[in-house]
């Protein structure tokens, strides 16, 4: 089995910070609890509902671009191997496994993913893989896609 984690404690580092940018920037704005006060309590139709969510989920799309791009001019500095398949390195990551889901998600409301080259590009590196196809939402009997 691949580690989630490099080996070096930078490497470490720098996978988390990729990784809580999703878990932490991106995902508490649009989970369904959020979703659901916005449409509750809030009384937002489905169209604002909407814009909330292509809103938040795309500048945190654009900040997580921005920061996987730095990484690959980082290491380039350093005479290291850039641009890295996947978020971080040639195998998958903690990060991919939080890129992923939230990719699912923007697809299934409809959010632009034009102009995000390097997040595409381990987006389409992860599912080329069983792995992540397996646990794929149409590879799900209860999935939503």
């Amino acid at each position: 089995e691949r580690p989630l984690l490099p080996a070096d404690a930078l490497g470490r580092a720098k996978v988390r910070a990729l990784a809580q940018s999703i878990a932490c920037e991106i995902h508490p704005l649009n989970n369904l609890r959020v979703l659901k006060y916005l449409k509750g309590p809030m009384q937002l139709d489905d169209a604002s509902k909407d814009q909330w969510y292509h809103h938040w989920t795309r500048s945190g799309l654009e900040a997580f671009e921005q920061q996987v791009s730095t990484l690959d001019t980082w290491q380039q500095k350093r005479g290291l191997p850039a641009p890295h398949t996947f978020c971080f390195g040639e195998s998958p990551t903690l990060a991919d496994c939080c890129l992923v889901p939230l990719i699912f998600n923007a697809k299934r409301f409809a959010v632009s993913l034009d102009g995000l080259p390097r997040t595409m590009a381990a987006f389409d590196a992860c599912m080329a893989l069983e792995a992540f196809q397996s646990a794929s939402p149409d590879a799900c009997p209860d999935g939503t896609s």
